[in-house]
């Protein structure tokens, strides 16, 4: 295809991206056009800790997590791409009365839309997961359908999909301008040239803010700085333990090969770009696993990266379309929680785009919802 035009042109080539770009053209939408400035899953996609879960408080949060859930199920077998599922369970751990009746009322409302989600007591979690101790520990909830996968296997395996349904990709390739002739969009100036197009769907994740000011649209986005470490080999861990949160404090893990993947969040991080990893975490990430799951203190590290959160005012996404300008969309600011809900949204964005109702109604995920003092707080985050 000529990429000097194009019916639609995405911009973001992380799991947002590459899934929006697939379903358009799956779609039969010609002329997809993505545009990533470095490698795909370079940004904060390759960073994330690949949970895949519904266990929601919000009602979207939880329709787009499972149906996604569904997707990453049958992803190998609709792309030939083999994402490293293990449905081994998410399982978030609760210390204070506050957390469990806010767990509860989750639990029934994930149940009310048929996801498997239960409370548990203490015993049943350390069955779960018994690398943690349970002193102090009320109840946990437990979804055994959730689990975590490779982000950047998703990534590449919806790009190459993409492009056997005629979408072309880009990389190396960064956006410049956005140009307007009056409210509409006429094309995207990038530093391989000028791509003439009406319509730019931006999935750039923690660059969002600056790719929406380009149209004069706010996209309230801030980057924070996440850090993963993961652990040498763990003798007799189990393979089906579960993405364990210990809730109060944000400590998680996972298996990851035959060591582990565990984070937590960093109270005194500051928003920025900077993604440089060190060890100022590490007296705080000891105290937690002291407290919640002392057997990970003698693990030896040996890995590690930094990431970016997509930060929203109320933790949550922003999917939808500018009224400001003509056939601007966006999907952006999903704070922690976008790798798995990455298949859903590019079916929901798709829609959006060939003017079809969504099997959801996400308007309630608009930009707009701040400057209407509406916003859409998500409390089960991580």
């Amino acid at each position: 295809m000529n990429t000097h035009t194009a019916d639609v042109v995405v911009i973001g080539g992380g799991v947002m991206g590459t899934s929006i770009a697939r379903h358009l053209a799956r779609a039969g939408v010609r002329d997809v056009v993505l545009v990533e400035r470095d490698e795909l899953a370079s940004g904060s996609t390759s960073k994330a800790a690949g949970g895949v879960r519904a266990q929601f408080s919000d009602e979207l949060n939880i329709r787009l997590g499972a149906r996604s859930l569904e997707a990453f199920g049958r992803f190998e077998e609709e792309t030939g791409q083999d994402i490293g599922l293990h449905r081994v369970g998410y399982l978030f751990l609760l210390s204070s009365p506050e957390e469990v009746t806010s767990f509860e009322e989750s639990v029934r409302l994930q149940n009310s839309l048929g996801v498997p989600s239960r409370m548990t007591d203490p015993a049943e979690a350390r069955r779960l997961s018994p690398l943690i101790t349970t002193d102090g520990l009320l109840a946990a909830a437990f979804s055994p359908e959730d689990g975590h996968c490779t982000p950047e296997s998703v990534v590449y395996g919806y790009a190459a999909d993409a492009r056997r349904h005629g979408a072309t990709i880009l990389r190396h390739t960064e956006v410049t301008g956005i140009e307007l002739h009056g409210d509409d969009i006429t094309g995207v100036v990038t530093s391989r040239g000028r791509i003439a197009t009406g319509t730019v769907i931006c999935a750039a994740g923690a660059w969002s803010r600056a790719v929406g000011a380009m149209v004069g649209v706010d996209l309230p986005v801030e980057p924070l700085r996440r850090q993963i470490a993961v652990t040498e080999p763990v003798e007799g861990l189990p393979p089906d333990l579960p993405m364990t949160i210990d809730f109060t404090s944000s400590l998680y893990f996972h298996g990851e090969g035959p060591g582990l993947l565990l984070g937590m969040s960093d109270p005194d991080e500051t928003p920025g770009f900077d993604t440089a990893t060190h060890d100022r975490w590490i007296p705080r990430l000891a105290e937690a696993m002291s407290h919640r799951a002392p057997a990970l203190l003698d693990l030896r590290r040996t890995g590690g990266w930094a990431g970016l959160y997509e930060l929203t005012p109320d933790h949550n996404a922003l999917i939808g379309e500018a009224t400001s300008v003509s056939r601007f969309l966006y999907a952006t600011g999903f704070s922690g929680h976008g790798f798995l809900q990455g298949p859903a949204v590019g079916e929901v964005v798709r829609d959006l785009f060939l003017g079809r109702v969504p099997f959801v109604d996400i308007s309630p995920l608009s930009a707009g919802r701040f400057a209407a003092d509406a916003p859409r707080p998500e409390a089960n985050r991580v």
